[in-house]
């Protein structure tokens, strides 16, 4: 029996990586991301700025926006990106420490952590955007606190 293959690393790419570094440091510390690990690169070859934030589980990144696309607007549902970017949390206090976290950093709150029943009777959910209106979600599943 094959396995699933487990996620690697992640990367976004945000309209301007200096005005959201802040927000990010911020996020990537609440989800436990040992800042002191993170990495700034300019990538010459590909004119890209790169921020990663690493671990041994897996690495999340920022990347900077071709010139050309700096004055996108995000939509979730245009073909080809990527509709939400969900979390799982250990426990639903996690999920509601998370969203204190974020709250601190401006994110744009679209649902406060509750159940959501239509995803089943225990999911606990934080969802909100980032600075650009990338939408993230915070999850617990399980059945018990």
């Amino acid at each position: 029996m094959v396995l699933p293959m487990k996620v690697d690393h992640l990367q976004v790419t945000v309209k301007d990586i200096d005005l959201v570094e802040d927000f990010y440091d911020g996020f990537m510390e609440a989800l436990g991301f040992d800042l002191s690990k993170k990495i700034k690169v300019y990538l010459e070859e590909l004119d890209m700025n790169v921020i990663e934030y690493l671990d041994s589980s897996y690495d999340f990144g920022i990347c900077s926006a071709l010139s050309e696309y700096e004055n996108e607007t995000v939509h979730r549902r245009k073909p080809g990106a990527v509709h939400h970017i969900a979390f799982r949390a250990a426990s639903r206090s996690e999920v509601d420490r998370i969203y204190q976290t974020v709250l601190t950093l401006g994110a744009e709150i679209l649902d406060e952590p509750q159940i959501f029943p239509q995803h089943g009777p225990n999911y606990y959910a934080l969802f909100f955007n980032d600075p650009d209106g990338i939408k993230y979600e915070i999850v617990n599943n399980d059945d018990h606190e």
